[in-house]
């Protein structure tokens, strides 16, 4: 089944939190929190303005975002469950990149010679 957000809302699978901390404890299915990012499936054309015209969304499909603790409305479309929230419940998006991922090398001169 197709699912096509209207307006300003956008569909959101969460992304599963990891279940051991840094020092390597892990952690049970029932003290873990929901994780509060996500990936959009899909989004809405956009919201409409005092003058009807149709304003674009900031984010579209395959963003990685992060949205509040109790943000939009659960539903399960296709035996997945997903969120549909507006894009105002989103706080912003989750930009990685490799070259900022990487560390960075220290620059080494060669000498003429």
């Amino acid at each position: 089944m197709k699912f096509r957000p209207l307006h300003d809302r956008v569909v959101v699978r969460r992304i599963t939190a990891e279940e051991k901390t840094a020092g390597g404890i892990i952690i049970p299915d029932t003290a873990q929190e929901k994780p509060m990012e996500g990936e959009i499936i899909a989004a809405g054309p956009g919201a409409r303005n005092e003058l009807g015209q149709v304003v674009a969304l900031d984010v579209k499909a395959g963003d990685r975002v992060l949205f509040g603790k109790w943000s939009g409305t659960e539903v399960k479309i296709s035996g997945e469950e997903l969120l549909i929230m507006k894009e105002s419940d989103i706080m912003g998006i989750v930009e990685t990149t490799a070259a900022a991922a990487a560390p960075k090398a220290p620059a080494t001169k060669k000498k003429a010679g």
